[in-house]
C-alpha cells in the first residue's frame, strides 16, 4: 500500500495510478467515508478526494481535520473545479495564520 491514495470516479482518478498512487473508484458518500476511515487506519498519509466525494464525506473528513494524518485534500474531478478545493484551502490558511490573506474578504 502506498502512502498516498486518491478516491473518486474512474475517469477522474485513473491517471493517478500512473503516478504510483493507490486508486479507489468510489463516488457514493457513505462507502467513501468508510473507505477514508479504513485507509486512515491502514496508515495512508495523504488521501486526495474528488470534490463531489469530498462534499459527500463531510462528517468523516471533519473527524480527521484535527489529526496530523491523513491529510485529506479535495481535488477537482473531470468536470472541473466546483470551488470546494479553494474553500478548503482558504479555511486552512485562515486557521493557520488567523487571517484571510488569500482573498482579503
Amino acid at each position: 500500500m502506498a502512502d498516498i491514495a486518491i478516491i473518486g470516479d474512474r475517469d477522474s482518478v485513473l491517471i493517478a495510478k500512473a503516478a504510483g498512487l493507490d486508486v479507489y473508484f468510489e463516488t457514493e458518500g457513505e462507502r467513501a467515508s468508510r473507505l477514508i476511515s479504513r485507509l486512515a487506519r491502514e496508515g495512508v498519509k495523504v488521501i486526495f478526494v474528488t470534490e463531489p466525494v469530498y462534499a459527500a464525506c463531510g462528517e468523516v473528513i471533519a473527524k480527521y481535520r484535527s489529526e496530523t494524518f491523513p491529510a485529506i485534500i479535495p481535488v477537482p474531478d473531470g468536470s472541473g473545479p466546483s470551488g470546494v478545493s479553494m474553500a478548503a484551502i482558504k479555511a486552512n490558511v485562515e486557521k493557520a495564520i488567523g487571517a484571510d490573506i488569500l482573498f482579503n474578504e
